[in-house]
């Protein structure tokens, strides 16, 4: 393993580092280590954005102007020197928010194989010619970028998101200024650090680290920027989207999930024990398609619970650069504050710990931010851990006596991000893809992932309803133009 590193990141803007005009850093420690200093970044100002957003508006031009192949032409490059540096930055997102070792490497590669996609992308059509009504005139549609582009990522994919919304930005010819998460930025100035080396021109890709009421608010009110895209909580999401909607600028908002598994008297409950655990557990419940809520048949909800709570209780939990280690820690206190907090709600409102339920302790958990994976039953829809999302390893069972029951109860909350059903029945598979209110619904599969090159999106408050990923990104990272030759 590579000797440990202090990384400390300034600002790029404009195709360097610079340092914020307020003299101000954020120094991170590793969730699983306290002692264990992984780096800084800025605490930067609105001058520091205006900084940034003046370059990438100076670059727009003569960066739509490439031809689609020398745009693509830049993001492999980025993808390969990803690939190249993938030990590094993959010890670094473990250390600086905590998922596992192997989970790190798997998410860097994936980045390199995000950029690789949409430098793909530059090669491909861009519009359809249409019929005119007219015999002398030739009609057709063809798509323009709309600009800068506003980039706002959360910090349980440092590498991942910041990549699948800065990529196909690029590709359709428009620029970035990305505000990554601070409690995961020095992972995503590494991916930077990549950037510059590509050779993207000045002023194309520009990362600014601070706070969100500052930087992120500040790219969603700024007039030359002319698209945000955001994942997050809701609340933030709906604020940032207003501000977007207030001036005009498109906006594409991720947002929150409160995902369920379903599981029928004929499912093979092996296979749903697994892909629970690992939907709902793995990276410490920390994804939004995470599995929240398992609606379980009654004729085999005991069988269930025992092998589930069983395979639980065998989690090991701990540092993720050691192997061995399954699952991390939470990546703050604040958001271990909040893990326990519905905990607590879970109990006090009638739920019943199965396992785990507490912050571990001892040894090695004293120094981070350790929280035991935890399985509720005696559950009810109305209950706060049944209706908010989490973000921790917390699952909650639910007994039902039917798939429409199930589906029902599925149904009730405010989101719908993911879903899935474990049966082999084709007949219940149909109900459940018909009648389930998710942009992701899965068959015999984990709730949490999606391949990079298929939509990604959700329903009701999860989304602004729009995609993410493969040729969906299209729609909203351009503006349709029609044209009319005579």
């Amino acid at each position: 393993m590579a000797v440990k590193t202090f990384n400390e990141f300034s600002n790029y803007i404009n195709g360097g580092w610079v340092p914020s005009n307020t003299k101000e850093g954020v120094t991170n420690r590793n969730p699983a280590d306290l002692s264990d200093v992984v780096g800084s970044v800025q605490k930067s100002s609105a001058e520091d954005l205006e900084q940034a957003v003046t370059a990438a508006s100076s670059a727009k031009r003569e960066w739509r102007k490439l031809s689609g192949a020398e745009r693509g032409n830049y993001l492999y490059k980025a993808a390969g020197l990803i690939e190249n540096r993938k030990e590094d930055i993959a010890q670094c997102m473990t250390r600086e928010m905590g998922k596992t070792l192997p989970e790190a490497k798997g998410e860097t590669m994936r980045g390199a194989a995000i950029l690789r996609y949409y430098a793909g992308e530059g090669m491909r059509k861009t519009g359809d010619v249409i019929p005119s009504t007219d015999k002398d005139a030739l009609m057709f549609t063809t798509r323009a970028p709309l600009g800068v582009v506003g980039v706002i990522t959360p910090w349980n994919f440092p590498v991942a998101i910041p990549v699948w919304k800065t990529a196909p930005a690029l590709i359709y010819g428009n620029t970035v200024v990305l505000k990554p998460a601070t409690e995961a930025a020095v992972t995503c100035a590494k991916i930077f650090e990549c950037f510059e080396e590509a050779g993207f021109p000045a002023g194309v890709v520009n990362m600014v680290t601070g706070p969100g009421s500052v930087i992120g608010q500040g790219l969603a009110d700024h007039p030359e920027v002319g698209g945000i895209t955001f994942t997050g909580s809701n609340s933030v999401g709906k604020q940032i989207g207003q501000s977007a909607l207030a001036r005009g600028a498109k906006y594409q908002l991720e947002m929150g999930g409160k995902n369920p598994v379903i599981v029928t008297e004929d499912a093979d409950l092996d296979q749903a024990v697994d892909a629970t655990i690992s939907g709902g557990l793995r990276s410490t419940g920390q994804k939004c398609t995470a599995t929240s809520r398992v609606i379980v048949h009654s004729g085999v909800y005991e069988a269930f619970k025992e092998k589930l709570t069983a395979k639980v209780q065998e989690i090991n939990t701990g540092n993720g650069l050691n192997e061995g280690v399954w699952m991390g820690p939470s990546v703050s206190e604040s958001q271990l504050n909040t893990v326990l907090h519905y905990i607590e709600r879970g109990k006090e409102e009638g739920g019943t710990v199965l396992c785990g339920g507490e912050r571990l302790t001892g040894g090695e958990y004293d120094n981070g931010y350790f929280v035991a994976p935890t399985v509720f039953e005696d559950i009810e829809t109305n209950m706060t851990i049944a209706q908010e999302e989490i973000f921790g390893p917390v699952l909650a069972l639910m007994k039902v006596d039917s798939v429409d029951e199930a589906i029902e109860l599925a149904n009730d909350v405010e989101y719908g991000l993911s879903a899935s059903i474990f049966t082999t029945n084709v007949q219940k598979m149909l109900a459940f893809i018909d009648d389930m209110e998710a942009g992701l619904v899965r068959i015999n599969a984990e709730s949490a992932g999606v391949e990079l090159q298929a939509p990604f999106g959700g329903m009701k408050q999860s989304s602004s309803h729009s995609r993410e990923q493969g040729e969906a990104a299209k729609e909203f990272f351009t503006d349709i133009k029609t044209v009319l030759v005579k």
